[in-house]
């Protein structure tokens, strides 16, 4: 029995064909790669806002406590709440996670951490305060925050870090820039992280 022998043309139409098939799964596979990072990364953010949240939600708790010991601390009191104000305007969409974006949240965020050491240092005068338990309480509550804002934080980084890598290599950047993936912000060391801050409580 004799087998039959493909056309040419045929064989260059399967080929074609195989080569259009690999490419739409190559093209898939990237995109879907990309959406999986992408909504990785905005669900970090999320994480990261809710721990940023949570010690906003600290903040008036420890501002009342306090003003009960040292009532006449009003300035430094209305520059904790004032801080917290600011830091809770500034929202940023997980779609716009650029560079000013992120710096303008960071700032925020850095003016209410600055004004929480600021209300620290003057608890130091208050004795009675530092005993009370309330405070103790709100106190460890806050370090925890902090802790968790750190370690979210990172978990974003490293998010950041593998969607970035992603879509600057080649050839996926060429995919990524076609369907409007960019580059996204990481959080910068604020001036001076270098230095290890003395709190004292």
């Amino acid at each position: 029995m004799k087998i039959p022998v493909l056309s040419k043309g045929l064989i260059t139409i399967l080929l074609v064909v195989l080569f259009v098939f690999i490419g739409y799964l190559y093209i898939r596979g990237a995109y879907n790669n990309f959406v999986r990072l992408d909504e990785g990364v905005a669900g970090q953010w999320a994480q990261v806002e809710n721990v940023y949240q949570r010690r906003a939600d600290l903040i008036p708790n420890l501002v009342s406590v306090v003003k009960g010991y040292a009532a006449h601390e009003r300035e430094t009191l209305e520059a904790v709440v004032e801080a917290r104000n600011q830091a809770m305007q500034v929202q940023l969409d997980p779609e716009n996670l650029s560079p000013e974006a992120i710096a303008q949240f960071q700032s925020a965020q850095d003016g209410l951490s600055s004004a929480l050491s600021r209300l620290m240092v003057v608890v130091e005068a208050y004795p009675d305060l530092k005993a009370n338990q309330n405070f103790l309480d709100l106190q460890t509550q806050l370090e925890g925050t902090e802790n968790r804002i750190s370690n979210e934080r990172r978990k974003y980084a490293e998010l950041i870090r593998d969607y970035n890598t992603q879509i600057r290599q080649f050839p996926r950047n060429l995919l990524a820039g076609m369907f409007g993936f960019e580059r996204k912000a990481h959080f910068e060391a604020e001036a001076g992280a270098e230095i290890v801050p003395e709190i004292v409580f």
